[in-house]
């Protein structure tokens, strides 16, 4: 190398033109010092990035680990320095010390190389006593975001006691042994963010006195490298990949995305989300400032920027370059003061910002052309700056975000169609009859579970039977929903042609393998339900009960105790081939009948028979306490302590009545017409003790039109019994199964006016069929004056 007349003069200080960078192994600048800017003219940002060769003049080896070579200088010329490179173990980074060149002796340089080290603050230094008090600590605090450290300190001041327990433990070795520690990696975490870990590796050597004693022992701290940080930047972005999109309910989508970059990328995250987004709809496409209806649903840490509260709507925004960057899909990296000057008003930092911070990233949830809201990353304790690779991993992990909300946003958009078409579909909660009180209760899956086919009935019938119906269709979403509906509606259509329970199964489940039948091939095998029907008579006392697939109903007395109900329940509905058997049980009028589907005694894992016996002993202390029968689905739920999970919950609850005794007169007559004037005779003489006597007339033609046709076309017996409640009913029951059929009579016609003459004087008739025989019955109102 060629000399240089630009070198320090005599009179300068030894430290004068001292200049430290850090290199990585190829020799790309990744630090430099001021005094390095100083001396050669270059600044840090002219430098960083580029070949310390290409500032490095002809002749010398800037690749060996000492030596001299000419550095080039600003405006030409160039300045000789010696030289020495420290590897940093176990990295690729690499420390560089240089000076002008002048004569040193041992003294001046290490004097040079200590004011080096604590002079800038990309490397922590710290020095310790015997008993591993700061005697001086630079750069280190800051690298934390810790305040100064006052001489005679200890690391548990400015760390957790954790991490200053292991750091004091390798320097107490060092000082006993003597023998260096070089790049040993440490997790350090604050006391001022005690939740945020940053990894350092640390090299240490014991300091000895003239006489060789110990004196103490230096330490050097130094950020990972390159390769450390992109393994970090890959780790969170795998959780980030795990943690996100776990759930199909927004506002837990957002508090998990929130939590995933804190504290691995910040101290604070939080998302704002457009209001439209919470209820399932398409936001709005932003363009610049004004209300934007977000508001803040999610913090990572609990804590929210500023003065805004959980869930309130943020203020108005001024339009800005930036604000309209973020609405194009790009994130924002901004220092506090641009952040200030962006918003230009100081009461809206305020209330957006945190008290004290230094840099926050923003970035949009942008899905599918929608800007859904945005993710924000605070750093309120480190004054670290976000780098580029900082910037896009906030980027990717929001990107990641913003698919897994659009995707539950869309989920609670349909679960929410669902819902309602499910609640549009059932009947009324509660109904009131002469056969029973009842109350339904029908709670949707949750969880990410899409609304399922479950659905309860009570079913008016005549005779003032009640029938009692649950079922639950296979599968989740709308089509279970549509399944259901239809299902319903065909109950309800064979209802009114009074079948007994086990032949209106048979009937549904051939409907059932119609439906699979028309459905897509890919699904057939899924289009199936379970169902249990119950006929309740109040004028017998008796229930009879036939099950698809469904468990017995839990049947409570008066009193609380248990009745046993055994039932044998056939397949499900629409495996076909199977017959469904009937039970008929006495039940006592005041009785509790609980019909219910398995996500009632299945639910959250539990066994069903735990969850049938909890139901049970729940349902027994309600009828103690006299629950209310609206309220005690409910309360039933909050005993069982279920939590919308992966199954709809449906309950159907029917407390007994019986028709008193005075209520009903029956009788029996031979098959001879002149029974008919009898039977006449013998209803007036009823409906006079029973107060009804202006119903007479038609009650006595009614009569009159089905005790002759029961004589003349089925044979004897003939049975007739009217029962009265809030209507006259009349039944008249022979041994012939002929249908009965209403038709319009020509006047030459000397016959076939009955049944219609029957149809004009009542509210409604109809026909049942028994075991034997048939039963035609009719329907009168009675006026509320008439009621006793």
């Amino acid at each position: 190398m060629s000399g240089s007349n630009d070198h320090v003069g005599p009179g300068s200080g030894v430290l004068d033109g001292l200049v430290t960078a850090g290199l990585d192994a190829d020799g790309t600048v990744l630090r430099w010092s001021r005094a390095a800017a100083e001396l050669v003219g270059f600044e840090a940002r002219e430098v960083c990035g580029h070949s310390i060769r290409d500032f490095v003049g002809d002749g010398g080896d800037p690749g060996a680990l000492f030596g001299r070579v000419r550095l080039n200088r600003r405006g030409g010329g160039g300045i000789e320095v010696d030289y020495r490179v420290f590897p940093l173990a176990d990295c690729d980074e690499v420390l560089v010390v240089a000076a002008p060149v002048r004569g040193f002796d041992d003294r001046a340089l290490g004097a040079a190389m200590a004011r080096a080290l604590f002079a800038q603050d990309a490397i922590g230094a710290s020095v310790h006593g015997l008993d591993l008090s700061l005697l001086r600590a630079n750069g280190f605090p800051a690298m934390l975001g810790a305040p100064a450290v006052r001489p005679g300190s200890r690391l548990r001041d400015i760390l957790v006691a954790e991490d200053a327990e292991d750091i004091e433990e390798s320097l107490r070795q060092v000082l006993e042994s003597g023998e260096p520690l070089v790049g040993n990696e440490l997790r350090i975490r604050s006391r001022w963010a005690p939740d945020r870990e940053r990894f350092f590796r640390m090299s240490a050597v014991r300091l000895e006195d003239e006489q060789g004693r110990p004196a103490g022992a230096a330490a050097v701290f130094t950020y990972p490298t390159r390769q450390r940080r992109a393994r970090s930047h890959l780790d969170l972005l795998r959780e980030a990949a795990i943690k996100v999109g776990g759930s199909l309910d927004v506002r837990r989508t957002a508090q998990d995305l929130a939590e995933s970059v804190c504290p691995g990328l910040g101290d604070l995250g939080a998302v704002d989300l457009a209001e439209a987004v919470l209820s399932g709809d398409e936001p709005p496409h932003w363009s610049g400032g004004g209300d934007l209806h977000l508001r803040t649903v999610a913090s990572a840490t609990g804590e929210f920027p500023g003065r805004i509260r959980p869930d309130e709507p943020l203020p108005p925004f001024p339009d800005h370059a930036d604000l309209r960057n973020l609405q194009r899909g790009e994130t924002l990296a901004m220092t506090r003061a641009e952040f200030e000057a962006a918003l230009d008003d100081p009461e809206l930092v305020e209330i957006l910002a945190p008290e004290e911070w230094y840099s926050v990233v923003i970035a949009p949830l942008y899905a599918r052309g929608f800007v859904l809201g945005n993710l924000q990353v605070w750093r309120i304790t480190d004054p670290e700056p976000f780098t580029r690779e900082d910037i896009d991993l906030v980027t990717q992990i929001a990107s990641q975000g913003a698919l897994a909300i659009d995707n539950a946003r869309r989920y609670t958009r349909e679960h929410r169609a669902a819902v309602a078409l499910q609640q549009r579909l059932l009947p009324r909660a509660t109904t009131d009859t002469p056969a029973a009180e009842t109350a339904g209760l029908y709670r949707p899956a949750g969880g990410g579970a899409e609304i399922g086919g479950d659905w309860f009935d009570a079913i008016p019938l005549p005779s003032l039977r009640l029938a009692l119906v649950v079922g639950d269709v296979a599968g989740h979403g709308l089509h279970a929903t549509a399944t259901m509906g239809r299902l319903r509606a065909a109950i309800h259509t064979l209802a009114d042609l009074e079948p007994d329970p086990g032949e209106l199964l048979t009937r549904v489940d051939a409907l059932v393998q119609r439906l699979a039948h028309e459905a897509p091939v890919e699904l057939r095998d899924t289009v199936s339900a379970t169902c249990l029907y119950a006929v309740y008579d109040p004028v017998t006392c008796q229930c009879a009960f036939a099950s698809a697939g469904q468990t017995a109903p839990v049947v409570l007395r008066p009193d609380g105790t248990r009745q046993e109900i055994r039932i044998a329940p056939g397949p499900p509905l629409g495996v076909g081939g199977m017959p469904f058997e009937v039970s008929t049980v006495e039940v006592e009028p005041g009785s509790l009948i609980a019909l219910y589907t398995k996500g009632m005694v299945a639910g959250d894992g539990r066994d069903p028979d735990e969850g049938l016996s909890l139901l049970t002993d729940s349902l027994s202390a309600h009828i103690r306490r006299k629950t209310p029968l609206d309220l005690m689905g409910a309360a039933v739920l909050g005993d069982l302590g279920l939590k919308p999970g992966r199954e709809d919950v449906t309950l159907l609850l029917a407390r007994t009545r019986a028709v008193p005794g005075d209520h009903i007169a029956h009788w029996e007559f031979p098959a001879d017409l002149t029974v008919v004037g009898e039977a006449r005779e013998k209803i007036t003489r009823q409906l006079a003790d029973w107060g009804l006597d202006e119903l007479a007339f038609t009650t006595e033609l009614v009569v009159s039109e089905l005790v002759t046709n029961a004589v003349r076309y089925a044979g004897g017996p003939v049975s007739l019994r009217l029962i009265r409640e809030d209507v006259l009913v009349c039944e008249v029951t022979d041994p012939s199964n002929t249908q009965p059929r209403l038709r319009r009579a020509r006047t030459t016609d000397e016959g076939g006016r009955g049944l219609f003459l029957v149809a004009q004087l009542t509210t409604r008739w109809g026909c049942r069929y028994g075991q034997t025989g048939k039963t035609i019955w009719t329907e009168q109102p009675l006026d509320a004056k008439d009621e006793h």
